[in-house]
Parts: C-alpha cells; structure tokens; sequence
C-alpha cells in the first residue's frame, strides 16, 4: 500500500460513522479509500448509506482535515497506524469478520510479538483477594510458558495481568478503548510506559484524541479475543464487561476458558455462567496450555518456605496459609488470637516477603 492510499484509509479512521463493515463496502464499489473518499456528492447519495451520515462525511471532508500533521503527531509520540492490507498487521486479528482497518500501534523495535503465541486474561475490576491469587499464578504460568498475555490495561484483573508478566520478564500487549495519546484509565499510564519499553505494545482502533466512551469498549473487547488464541476469564460478576470478551472469543471461533470461584462470591456467577455454557474449566495452567497444544512447556517450580527461620506463631499462620487464602478474621477464627496479634504477625511476614496483602484485607503466600 502506498502511503498516499494510506492516509484515506486513516481520513475515513477519523470520520464517525464509517466502520469496518461499511469501509468494506467503500473498497469494493470504489476500488480505492482514495477514490472513495473524493467521490462525488452525487454518487455518495447513491449509495445507500443514509442521508445524515452522507452529510455527516460531506461536512467532514470540506473541513479538509489535515492528514499530514496527524501523521506527524503519530511519529512523534511513536506511533503507527498499520491497515489491514499492510504485510505488519496482526493476521490472528484479520481471521474476525470485524477487523479493524486501521490499528494504532504502540510499540518499542519490530511487530514479532503479534507472530507469537497469545492468550487474553481478563476479568473484574473490582477483582478479589482469591481472584488477585489465580490472576497471578495463572498469568506467571501463562507468561513463563512463553506466551504474550493481551488485556485491556483495566482496573483490577487487567492491571494485574499486565504487571504479572511484566515481573516475571514476559510480553504484554495493553488493548486500549481510547485514543493512544489518553491512557485509560490516567492512573495506568507510568504501566502504559512500561508495557512498551519491555518490548510489549499498546493497541487501539480508536485514533488519537478519542476520550474513553462506555460505547467503546464492547469494540475494544473484541480486539483483545481477536488478537488471541483464547480468552482467560480469572474471575467476573454476571454482568462483567469481559463476558462480551468471552462472547466475542466464542464467535470468532477462539478458546474460551473460566476458573471458577466460591459460589458464595457475587464475582464467581460470570465464570459459573461460563462454565455452564461450556467453557474450558482452569484448574491450573497446564489446562490452558494442553488445549491450546503448547509444545516444549516449562516445569513450574512450586515456591517453597523455609519454615526454620519462623517463629511457632509464624509457622502455624504459614500451615493455613500455604493452602489457602484468608482475611485476617477468618485465621483469628481458626487460630483463636486476637485481631491485633494476627495482624502484627502478618505485617512481620509480609516485610519478609513471604506473604502478601491481597487488597482485600485477605492474605496469601
């Protein structure tokens, strides 16, 4: 594609109205985005696409927007816009019927990380002490295994996704339901920038300026399944966003996989819901990756404490603890301390490294 045709297909990017399914359409009874695009009025009413969204484009195109700065600005913030007729776009997204045309693209190096393997894991905002728990071990397995883990840079089961795999060194593409240029959410953006220096990428549909509209993100979600050999819902209320993800994946003919949870818990009824529906239940990572048929996989090393530098009150908390997380309550239940002393205790192992806050006032090895 040469760079001239390419900048019509990012005018039409710009313009509302126009979407994948639509362009499609332009291309084919145009021929080109360029022809398209400079199309006669009389031949745009023609066409069939509705009067408001015909003077819609008509209005935009006299604007005479000015594609040359916009690709200046893209190269400068380090950018790219990459159409789907272009040899660098991601082929595992071109498969969905609904690509995206035009992809902005993130990314320190090369386009190698979208010829690896992948698999999204995604899941609540308002993410669980337990779901925190499998979140991580399933990411760390996911990602030392070798694969790039796509999320979509949320609060909650995506932040943790994406920091996971920084921290055991592996790749992770953040899927962005805004323009690149307004991280979403804004406390997100120092991880944004870290996802792209350790060789990872930041991806959206949306062009630059685009503010993060509810309407967006059902679209960005089919991205993320798009872009991936499967979905991995960690843990989700029965009306969480990444069911639509799970749902794209399903339609795109893509694996879909749920952990399940507590029943007692409100944010286990998604994951029950698709587990119902015959999604591939995880009971560790090794289920992910025999599905997928990864090949060459990993021994993970399960962590080991050494209980001879604890104390007997330390040793007995790590005895539940290495089996199960819990609040602080619950081990003064078990344990019949008092609150205080539980607590005291907690905050020793924790500065030692050996158990974590889970944020929920739960802890966990």
């Amino acid at each position: 594609m040469d760079f001239e045709e390419k900048k019509y297909w990012v005018l039409f990017n710009l313009f509302e109205g126009i979407g994948p399914r639509r362009f499609g359409l332009l291309l084919k009874f145009f021929g080109s985005a360029k022809a398209a695009f400079e199309a006669p009025e009389k031949e745009w009413r023609e066409i069939g696409l509705g009067e408001s969204l015909v003077e819609k484009f008509l209005n935009f195109r006299k604007e005479k927007f000015d594609i040359d700065s916009y690709f200046l600005r893209l190269e400068k913030l380090k950018i790219r816009a990459i159409c789907s007729e272009e040899e660098n776009y991601p082929k595992l997204l071109k498969e969905i019927d609904d690509y995206p045309p035009v992809l902005y693209v993130q990314i320190d190096g090369n386009f190698d990380i979208f010829a690896k393997k992948t698999i999204a894991v995604v899941g609540t905002r308002k993410v669980t002490g337990y779901g925190r728990q499998v979140t991580e071990m399933i990411t760390e397995g996911l990602a030392t295994a070798g694969l790039v883990i796509i999320s979509g840079l949320a609060r909650g089961v995506d932040e943790i996704a994406h920091k996971t795999t920084l921290r055991v060194g592996g790749l992770t593409v953040g899927v962005l339901g805004c323009g690149l240029d307004l991280v979403y959410p804004p406390e997100h953006k120092e991880l944004a920038q870290k996802i792209v220096e350790s060789g990872g990428a930041l991806v959206s549909e949306f062009p630059l300026g685009k503010p993060a509209l509810p309407g967006n993100f059902p679209a960005r979600n089919r991205i993320i399944s798009g872009l991936s050999l499967g979905v991995v819902v960690t843990e989700a209320a029965e009306d969480s966003g990444s069911l639509i993800t799970a749902s794209c994946a399903a339609e795109q003919g893509r694996e879909v996989f749920a952990v399940p949870g507590p029943i007692t818990s409100p944010l286990s009824k998604g994951t029950s819901e698709l587990l119902k529906k015959g999604a591939n239940l995880v009971g560790g990572v090794e289920d992910i990756l025999e599905e997928l048929g990864i090949e060459g996989r990993r021994e993970f090393k399960k962590r080991t404490i050494d209980f001879s530098q604890l104390n007997e009150q330390e040793r007995k908390i790590m005895e539940i603890l290495e089996k199960e997380s819990l609040s602080v309550d619950e081990l003064c239940r078990r344990l019949g301390w008092e609150s205080g002393e539980v607590g005291s205790l907690l905050s020793l192992l924790e500065i030692k490294g050996i158990v974590k806050n889970l944020g929920d006032g739960s802890y966990g090895v």
